[in-house]
């Protein structure tokens, strides 16, 4: 049995419910990539796939992350999954799935990938279930890590083979994805995935923001904690030093270099926005 997931912290997490039973027991794979941002534009070529790595490693200048981007391949991850796959004929592959965009992307680009072996892919999407939290709670997870890993054991009973038909559909859906080449993906409900402008989360980033300098990693950790459509803090620093760049916010310190070296604000003639970009883009 092969588990991929798609955080790094749920490889840890599906170890520990691996050790409350032993049917789920096999090697864990991270799909590393968000795949809910950035370009997709002809990622099975190499200079499709080369393009987006620039385009992380422009990201990531200045960040906690900028000496560990380098060596990051989930084509290897994909090779090693196949290598597997090969090897044994009982193999199986589970692939899990929280309630939200950047999950379901890893799914979809994929499946092009595992098309060979139908019949020995099982996914488990965890949307719309109920799981109880450790308040003994009723809770609707979104992410996987949410989950007490106990709760895993009855969760395993949801997984179904992927099917002939999602093996046709699904592909070509990532292949619509490719070709609008959005920089913001959300998800919608199911599995449907609509592209938003690169701008989505910035109101999110601005409602953070006031006439007060602010350190701009409290800014981005306030950001991150508190919208409801999540993304990560390289795309949403990345979205901050636009707002900067487009005099939006105010900063003093360097931008350029770490993100502990800037400071922001609204500017002074600013009100304090509102609206998320959820909510406006509902409108």
């Amino acid at each position: 049995m092969i588990h991929i997931v798609f955080n790094e912290s749920e490889v840890r997490l599906m170890q520990e419910v691996a050790e409350l039973d032993e049917t789920l027991r096999g090697e864990v794979l991270l799909i590393r990539d968000d795949f809910a941002v950035g370009p997709l534009a002809m990622l099975d070529t190499e200079e499709g796939w080369q393009a987006r790595l620039n385009w992380w490693k422009e990201l990531s200048q200045g960040s906690p992350y900028a000496d560990n981007t380098a060596g990051i391949d989930d084509r290897v991850t994909v090779s090693r999954i196949i290598e597997l796959l090969n090897e044994t004929a009982e193999e199986e592959v589970w692939i899990w799935m929280g309630q939200n965009q950047h999950d379901v992307m890893g799914y979809y680009w994929l499946m092009p990938q595992l098309r060979a072996f139908q019949g020995r892919v099982m996914v488990l999407y965890l949307n719309n279930l109920p799981f109880i939290n450790e308040k003994g709670q009723i809770f609707y997870p979104s992410w996987l890590h949410e989950i007490q890993p106990r709760e895993f054991i009855k969760a395993k009973k949801l997984a179904r083979p992927v099917t002939l038909s999602e093996f046709e559909i699904d592909p070509d859906e990532w292949r619509r994805m490719a070709e609008e080449n959005a920089m913001v993906r959300i998800l919608e409900g199911g599995k449907k995935i609509a592209g938003k402008e690169e701008s989505f989360f910035d109101g999110e980033i601005l409602k953070n923001l006031s006439a007060d300098w602010q350190k701009a990693t409290r800014v981005l950790s306030n950001t991150l904690h508190r919208m409801k459509i999540k993304t990560g803090d390289l795309f949403l620093m990345h979205r901050m030093k636009q707002l900067v760049a487009d005099g939006k916010i105010e900063i003093t310190g360097d931008a350029g270099k770490s993100w502990k070296d800037f400071d922001v604000k609204l500017p002074s003639a600013a009100e304090p926005v509102q609206e998320t970009g959820e909510k406006a883009a509902q409108e």
